[in-house]
């Protein structure tokens, strides 16, 4: 359970006025690694941009498509230039392949220094997939600290998504670079959206 000082941390930061900064098509447009970043990342249509919407309060920051995959570019936001949110491309629907998708995400775990976290977004219906798998081989292996977050909590029952929270721990447990606690989310119902604000607060700083 998140302490109330957390949350209280995290929705101060969230209070702040959010801006799109810049997109970068591939690494070489990366803006230059300074203050602290957090990312976030899924397959496709996991629903990114609406977790981002409804974490900064501010609706269509970040752009909602039906059509997954059109998010093509590392968006950065911020409030003070300082401390970013990376919203990376999704995966499973990536033109050019997979392939080429891990290849820019491998670029920048490897040139970031300042990530602090990688917030690995789970559609609670489906569970860990074989690409999810792959990237957190990825992440293991670049010794990015990161944490599962599932989203859509909405779609299920409360019985069925405690069931889908344990598998999912279940499969992080023992991962090396795997942040204890899964985050539970709804971009609709509001659930878990303090929670996760305080988790990204807490990396803030």
């Amino acid at each position: 359970m998140t302490d109330a000082p957390d949350i209280e941390a995290g929705r101060l930061l969230f209070a702040r006025q959010w801006r799109f900064v810049l997109g970068a098509p591939d690494p070489d447009a990366l803006p230059p690694a300074r203050g602290r970043e957090v990312a976030l990342v899924g397959r496709s249509n996991v629903g990114k941009s609406s977790l981002i919407n409804a974490l900064t309060g501010q609706r269509g920051i970040a752009r909602v498509s039906a059509t997954p995959g059109r998010t093509r570019e590392l968006n950065f936001y911020s409030t003070d230039g300082e401390f970013f949110l990376v919203d990376l491309p999704g995966y499973g629907y990536a033109r050019g392949g997979n392939a080429a998708w891990a290849g820019v995400l491998r670029n920048y775990l490897y040139g970031r220094p300042n990530l602090r976290r990688v917030f690995v977004l789970i559609d609670a219906r489906h569970g860990l997939k074989p690409n999810d798998l792959e990237v957190l081989d990825l992440l293991d292996r670049a010794a990015v600290a990161y944490q599962a977050v599932l989203t859509k909590a909405d779609k299920l029952k409360p019985a069925a998504l405690a069931a889908a929270r344990e598998k999912v721990a279940a499969a992080i447990e023992r991962r090396p670079a795997a942040y204890p606690g899964i985050l539970v989310t709804s971009a609709v119902s509001g659930t878990g959206i303090a929670e996760l604000r305080a988790a990204i607060a807490g990396v803030a700083t």
